[in-house]
């Protein structure tokens, strides 16, 4: 199982939202880059993902599964463009700032440090282990 990482701004789509979506879960879409959507491509059903609240809170808050494996983004009219499902599965107990991030010298080279823009983004199993030990799991 792949491990990923979701960011999105909780004013636009938040954690409540998407637990609000229920088990079935709801389509990742309007992602608009060729990396992110390669990497939804790349996704199998059952990997889990962090979901990060970007903006002004900047945090991990909870895990997610894919339910769906990449298909047309009903939101492009072109063609081009990928998305998942996903659905929540757990808050964390504790959300994990991305300073705390930061500042833990074994997460220096996750993608979430070095690729601050990318909106969907490969996790390592040793960054998933450590993210979600921070956040209480």
């Amino acid at each position: 199982m792949a491990h990923w990482l979701y960011k999105s701004e909780a004013d636009v789509f938040s954690w409540d939202d998407l637990v609000k979506a229920g088990k079935a879960g709801t389509e990742w879409t309007g992602v608009r880059n060729y990396t992110a959507r390669n990497h939804m491509r790349a996704m199998k059903k059952g990997d889990r993902g962090l979901y990060y609240h970007s903006g002004g809170e900047k945090a991990v808050v909870g895990i997610v599964e894919v339910v769906k494996e990449a298909h047309p983004d009903s939101t492009d009219d072109s063609g081009q463009w990928d998305c998942v499902d996903i659905r929540a599965v757990e808050k964390l107990p504790e959300p994990v700032t991305l300073a705390a991030v930061k500042a833990d010298k074994a997460l220096a080279e996750m993608a979430l440090v070095r690729f601050s823009r990318l909106s969907v983004q490969p996790v390592t199993d040793a960054e998933w282990t450590a993210v979600c030990r921070m956040g209480g799991l």
